[in-house]
């Protein structure tokens, strides 16, 4: 195994690190799902006596919050989840509790970087 540490410290791991990070966003839904709940299938009677009321948004509300305290328990950038939380117009303070802080240390924190790619960038790029 001559040179085998020269190898490894000079391999680009890019592609296994995108691997890695794209099973774990798999997960990260699976188990949003079996904490959150999953919406009734289109066209079942379930799915029928849910049309016309807020039940479909507050579901997706819970599992957005759900994806996101999961993603920030497991050291991933939540980012993606706070886009969707922040466009569903989930407030600060609703953040804040999810991630066990206060209303202004969420806003510190994410606000900037949620504006960011509002404005079409795409922070820690």
């Amino acid at each position: 195994m001559t040179g085998s540490m020269e190898h490894v410290l000079t391999t680009d791991v890019g592609p296994a690190a995108r691997a890695v990070t794209a099973v774990a966003v798999a997960e990260i839904d699976r188990h949003a799902d079996a904490v959150a709940g999953v919406p009734p299938l289109p066209g079942t009677p379930e799915w029928e006596a849910e049309q016309g009321t807020d039940i479909p948004v507050r579901r997706e509300t819970a599992w957005q919050l759900a994806a996101f305290r999961i993603a920030l328990a497991a050291g991933l950038d939540p980012l993606p989840n706070l886009l969707g939380l922040r466009a569903a117009g989930i407030s600060w303070t609703t953040i804040g509790r999810a991630a066990g802080i206060t209303r202004q240390s969420a806003h510190e924190r994410w606000a900037g970087r949620v504006a960011a790619v509002h404005q079409g960038e795409w922070p820690g790029m």
